[in-house]
């Protein structure tokens, strides 16, 4: 089975999803004010659909994001506002 790493990549303003190292798919975000971020496009490489990676993605970041502790969740795209509405114990993460 092939592990899916999550890391942010600050210089690109994306988390990306990594799959025995090559690239399979990032989340696009940016910085709303000192206190929100905002993602804003998900995207899976075709030969990485369907394996779980997209999740795997999406609860990274989010993950990440409530370990830093800094930042709300707006979620412009709708892969990460789906996973979001699945996913009820992240809800503290979503901005008012």
């Amino acid at each position: 089975m092939s592990t899916i790493d999550v890391t942010d990549n600050p210089a690109l303003h994306r988390y990306e999803a990594r799959v025995d190292g090559d690239l399979a798919g990032f989340a696009a975000y940016r910085f709303r004010g000192e206190h929100q971020i905002v993602f804003t496009h998900t995207e899976i490489e075709d030969a990485f659909g369907g394996q779980g990676v997209g999740g795997t993605l999406a609860k990274g970041a989010l993950d990440d994001v409530r370990a830093k502790g800094e930042r709300k969740v707006v979620a412009l795209c709708p892969f990460i506002a789906a996973w979001l509405e699945r996913h009820p114990a992240y809800q503290d993460l979503v901005a008012a």
